[in-house]
């Protein structure tokens, strides 16, 4: 049993978190490049929280710009346990309203200009990624939604589309013929990156628009998307306040602690040095190497 580190990967307007003692900007470096920004760090009741703008402040990055890679690594060189993802997307259906939160657990990747992967050439490796968040994650951030008083939905389907241009009409009608639910640009392959680095991921999608399928309705601008991340950002700051709180005292093991085990497939004598020492912090566990922490 450890303690909970508990990593947000969210917007503005959501790191304002009331109750939250200590709070410091931390820069942390990591081995794939620049990460989206410094993490704030805090206590909230018994539990740290890592919080880091997916965006950077100031929302500098377009989703396909975002490095999460390093954004990954660096909350796991902070000592992050779990990670609570937190984005804007597009309805797909009906019954998902502007204003409602979705639990997501399946994924469907359509990006194609980003780095998915932690491993490569000379340290091969294949996580199973049939269920992308985490059952206990995910169950508690429901539970934490609806104590918070959002209208929350449990299961969906997101689409992850490159961006940074949203649907055409004719893209938006074809996701929704796969039984996608929601659509958004962010949270892929952040999910693939979290499941490589050990770290039990759940994504609570907040509707803010219905694409461009539903022809009674004009299709989504930001100013609209903006408006409704406003209103939102309350219920969002509070679902992360009750999670912190509702976490039991002690986190038990979760199977995707050790999902590498099963993972890894390059020999040990044919694994590159450089590659070992790049995925220190990410796979040390597993590789039996030391993890560079950083002082939080």
């Amino acid at each position: 049993m450890t303690s909970w580190v508990l990593g947000v990967i969210g917007g503005s307007g959501l790191y304002d978190i009331e109750g939250l003692e200590h709070p410091r900007w931390v820069r942390i470096e990591s081995a794939f490049g620049e990460p989206s920004d410094e993490v704030l760090t805090g206590r909230l009741g018994a539990v740290t929280l890592v919080f880091l703008p997916r965006h950077g402040r100031g929302h500098r990055l377009p989703p396909s710009a975002v490095n999460a890679r390093a954004n990954i690594d660096i909350l796991k060189r902070a000592g992050c346990t779990d990670i609570l993802s937190l984005s804007a997307v597009g309805s797909l259906r009906e019954s998902l309203a502007p204003g409602d939160f979705v639990v997501v657990d399946q994924f469907i990747d359509r990006t194609f200009a980003r780095e998915k992967s932690f491993f490569g050439p000379g340290l091969v490796a294949h996580v199973s990624m049939a269920h992308p968040v985490c059952p206990r994650l995910s169950a508690l951030a429901l539970a934490a939604g609806r104590a918070a008083g959002a209208r929350i939905v449990e299961g969906g389907c997101y689409l992850a589309m490159e961006g940074p241009q949203f649907s055409t009409e004719a893209e938006s009608a074809l996701y929704r013929s796969w039984g996608c639910d929601v659509i958004g640009m962010t949270n892929m392959p952040e999910a693939k990156l979290a499941r490589e680095a050990e770290l039990p991921y759940a994504s609570v999608a907040m509707v803010t628009d219905y694409d461009c399928w539903r022809e009674a309705v004009a299709p989504v601008e930001v100013s609209h998307i903006q408006a409704v991340l406003a209103a939102n950002a309350g219920l969002a700051r509070n679902l992360i306040a009750h999670l912190a709180r509702a976490l039991p005292d002690h986190r038990e093991a979760s199977p995707i602690d050790s999902c590498l085990d099963f993972a890894l497939i390059t020999a040990p004598e044919a694994r590159d040095r450089a590659m070992i020492d790049k995925l220190a912090a990410v796979a040390g566990r597993a590789l039996g190497v030391g993890r560079p922490a950083h002082a939080i």
